[in-house]
């Protein structure tokens, strides 16, 4: 009796170890299933921030170019739908750009005055972050589109369609549940912008004034093609 229970429990125990393997030959075979395609991944994110109508989160925001000191700033970014956008920046304070459907806004406490731009003139460099405006779609917006993953993470690389862009290419960093959480911008003249995105809250109540730029007193506006260019600034766009 002795040895048939041996025996039993060692057939139990084989039976058991073999269901335990199935389970986790299917396990694997369902997640690598899950794996996402480049073009599940452009219209994931496209669906996201597309059918958003606001958008707040913290950004950190960094910029180097060829011979250029390095800049760290970062603050706070509210979005409403169309083409609200507001970005409050709390180092360096006090600077900030406003979109308010029309105009962009630039001011910028060390230069001591305001830049003023149409929207529409700015179109080309707004499409890296045009998912800030609702506006993405990465088969029009860009040409080659290679992705690879990073961690948990995927990064989306893509190259514009057209040399006559001021940016060469895109690097977006996308979560499993289709959150930009960085997007990397090289330019033309080698300078990087490069975004980290956190504590993203979307279609949260967003007031239209937070959207109308005042600027200070005795602070002059001028008028430019592309606000920040006069500055030498990095705008966000």
């Amino acid at each position: 009796m002795l040895h048939a229970c041996r025996d039993g429990c060692v057939i139990s125990s084989v039976r058991v170890w073999l269901a335990i393997t199935a389970l986790l030959v299917c396990s694997l075979g369902v997640l690598a299933g899950e794996a996402r395609t480049l073009n599940e991944a452009c219209k994931g994110v496209e669906r996201r921030y597309n059918g958003a109508r606001s958008l707040s989160a913290h950004f950190d925001q960094r910029y180097h170019a060829p011979g250029r000191l390095p800049r760290a700033e970062s603050g706070e970014l509210v979005l409403r739908k169309p083409a609200r956008m507001r970005w409050d920046y709390s180092a360096p304070a006090g600077k900030t750009f406003v979109s308010d459907g029309k105009s962009i806004w630039f001011y910028s406490p060390t230069e001591k005055k305001v830049e003023r731009s149409p929207l529409k003139a700015s179109e080309d460099l707004r499409a890296p972050l045009a998912f800030l405006l609702g506006k993405l779609d990465f088969h029009r917006e860009f040409g080659d589109l290679t992705m690879q993953q990073s961690g948990s993470d995927i990064v989306i690389a893509a190259l514009p369609k057209s040399g006559r862009l001021p940016y060469r290419r895109v690097d977006f960093t996308i979560t499993p549940d289709n959150q930009i959480r960085r997007v990397v911008v090289t330019g033309q003249d080698q300078s990087v912008m490069d975004f980290t995105f956190s504590g993203e809250k979307l279609n949260g109540p967003v007031a239209e004034s937070a959207f109308r730029f005042v600027a200070p007193a005795g602070i002059p506006v001028v008028n430019v093609e592309s606000v920040g260019e006069a500055a030498g600034e990095g705008d966000p766009r």
